[in-house]
């Protein structure tokens, strides 16, 4: 019934409904009994023919096969197994062929020394600025809502004169580069054509007819489609798809994007049972991408935090990235970094909310074009004969500190970001150690309350660590308060105790 649905579909492009009315002869499973639950009904089917029985006497009734056919199928079925089970055990080794193995051919399995290694994500920049003309640029024979109009002139302008570009242009860049290297990208989840605050806008619509201009698809002689679509509020369904999606199509930048990070939970059957697990459980290599809005600015419990202590716990050896960066260049080349390697892994990104339009999150176009992923970035004005306090810390907690500790003028205070939470950049940090070998206070900062965020992470992958101070919010059953004055006290009393090591109450 399957085959021949399947071939008039495929025949007539018209759907087939297909009434299958079936029943569990032995329970949930052949050791089960089901009779504990439903005796009456067990009771019936046990006295049942099963539907071969049942078909095979129909058939012999209708004069269509005769007497003993069933049981030559039967046999020469069971000898069938037989032989095979036998040739099995004639092989020495068991040779496991990949799923859509021609896809995946020219890729390599990648343990974490692979992926520790620099990746050159340099892109030429007189390419990087013919992408830029195009995306900032919108169709002149259309007329479009006037905050779209000047959204795109200011991306001009940042590109073409100030040379201050922010995430969004570096997200866009990143995508434009990669388009033109040949690699399609995808990207789906709630609202992210325009962004769910308002920063992407990667789909611009005329105002009168609601037509939709794709600025990235129109980047000349580029052999690859960027494809973007707002999803619905159905996180396991979507991220399950994209999951499928990345995996057959490995040379796509499949991204799912929650449109805050607290909504990723709705998929976690995904990221529990696949993301995280299934090359380890089934050798099937997956670059699904996870953008997920991350941050304490007071808009409650549900609207806080990405969980990032759930996706830290995770991880294992070699089985996904964990990314915060605080710069639209460390963004742009580690999207690009995710599909310029010879393998594939899942990507976690902490992506931030008030950062979108940060006056000071903002890079250069030579950042982009000549610059690489930095797993950890140190401190640009500290010097480290002055440096008496060492503190880790990452995403945007970064700039609430960094202005603390200008509003302080703590030339004593180094703040040293780490961008990539996963694989833990071990190396890098202990560089940082090293340098400001004088800082007798070793400090991780995080906005979370103690119990989340990463700092359970670092004791279980960074044993000097277990020596730092931490500066945290407390101990919490919410990611954060529903009130935004106590938000805002809570979020005080950390940064307060980040320069103050004799103030401990966060």
């Amino acid at each position: 019934a399957m085959e021949f649905a399947l071939d008039f579909r495929m025949q007539f492009q018209r759907d087939v409904f297909i009434d299958l009315l079936g029943y569990r002869k032995y329970g949930h499973n052949e050791g089960d009994e089901p009779r504990f639950t439903q005796p009456k009904l067990y009771k019936a089917i046990s006295k049942h023919d099963n539907p071969r029985d049942l078909y095979a006497k129909r058939l012999l009734k209708e004069g269509v096969i005769e007497e003993g056919h069933t049981r030559a199928l039967e046999q020469q079925f069971k000898d069938r197994l037989e032989e095979n089970l036998e040739d099995s055990r004639k092989e020495t080794l068991t040779e496991i062929t990949a799923i859509m193995q021609d896809a995946w051919e020219g890729f390599n399995s990648a343990e974490e020394d692979k992926m520790m290694e620099p990746v050159d994500t340099t892109f030429d920049l007189d390419k990087l600025t013919e992408i830029a003309k195009v995306i900032t640029q919108l169709p002149s024979n259309h007329k479009f809502l006037r905050k779209i109009a000047k959204l795109i002139e200011a991306r001009k302008t940042m590109y073409f004169e100030d040379n201050k570009l922010d995430w969004a242009m570096g997200e866009l860049l990143a995508y434009g580069t990669l388009l033109s290297e040949g690699y399609d990208v995808r990207m789906t989840g709630q609202d992210v054509e325009r962004g769910t605050f308002s920063h992407r806008h990667a789909v611009v619509k005329v105002e009168e007819s609601e037509e939709e201009i794709v600025l990235l698809n129109e980047l000349p002689d580029v052999n690859a489609n960027f494809y973007i679509y707002n999803s619905l509020l159905s996180e396991y369904g979507v991220v399950g798809f994209d999951y499928g999606y990345a995996m057959a199509s490995p040379k796509t930048l499949t991204i799912w994007e929650a449109q805050f990070g607290d909504f990723s939970n709705g998929a976690q059957i995904m990221i529990d049972q696949y993301i995280s697990a299934g090359e380890d459980k089934w050798k099937t290599q997956n670059g699904l991408v996870m953008l997920l809005p991350h941050g304490y600015e007071g808009q409650g419990a549900e609207h806080s935090s990405a969980r990032m202590e759930r996706y830290l716990q995770l991880c294992a050896k070699d089985n996904m990235f964990i990314a915060d960066c605080t710069t639209p260049a460390n963004f742009y080349h580690l999207l690009r970094r995710q599909m310029v390697v010879d393998y594939r892994k899942p990507l976690i990104v902490f992506t931030p909310k008030s950062l979108l339009r940060h006056p000071k999150v903002v890079s250069t176009k030579e950042e982009l074009a000549q610059g690489s992923f930095q797993m950890v970035i140190d401190d640009p004005e500290a010097k480290p004969s002055k440096v008496t306090s060492l503190v880790f810390v990452s995403g945007k907690f970064y700039y609430d500190l960094l202005e603390k500790k200008e509003e302080l003028q703590r030339d004593d205070v180094a703040l040293v970001r780490v961008e990539q939470l996963f694989p833990l950049p071990v190396a890098e940090m202990e560089k940082a150690l090293n340098k400001y070998k004088n800082a007798e206070d070793i400090v991780w900062a995080q906005e979370e309350p103690r119990n989340m965020g990463a700092y359970s992470h670092l004791l279980m992958h960074y044993e000097p660590s277990r020596t730092w101070r931490v500066c945290s919010r407390k101990m919490y059953a919410a990611p954060a308060s529903g009130s935004s004055v106590r938000s805002k006290l809570r979020h005080m009393r950390v940064i307060e105790s980040v320069f103050d090591k004799d103030n401990q109450d966060s």
